[in-house]
């Protein structure tokens, strides 16, 4: 019997199951948090940070694999053309997705300002 198909199978169950028990204890200990505060006579929701309804991380998230689908094209061209292999699509990836989190970046700072230059 082979250990190496035991690890490929098992690896992915234990991390699944890790990542399921992090996020159990992350939002019990959140809970106890709250109940000692609760208990203390602190009002909990001073703590806790409400960001405004804003779509700043769907901006973030749309431009990242907008930019990565991007990448992945031009590393495919670039391997038909130059027979670059693994090369450029690992380097086509995290460069389009670099400037499609800048774009995120650069929107919502003149988002920012144009909601400043309202307010005043």
């Amino acid at each position: 019997m082979e250990i190496v198909p035991i690890f490929g199978i098992m690896i992915p169950i234990i991390g699944i199951i890790g990542a399921f028990i992090m996020i159990v204890y992350l939002r019990r200990f959140e809970n106890a948090e709250r109940m000692a505060m609760i208990e203390k006579g602190v009002d909990p929701s001073l703590f806790t940070k409400k960001a405004r309804q804003s779509s700043s991380g769907t901006l973030r998230a749309s431009l990242l694999f907008i930019g990565a689908g991007a990448g992945l094209l031009i590393a495919y061209f670039l391997d038909r053309a130059f027979n670059m292999e693994e090369v450029a699509y690992f380097s086509m990836l995290f460069i389009f997705g670099g400037l499609g989190l800048g774009a995120a970046y650069l929107i919502e700072e003149k988002k920012i300002r144009e909601e400043r230059n309202v307010n005043h």
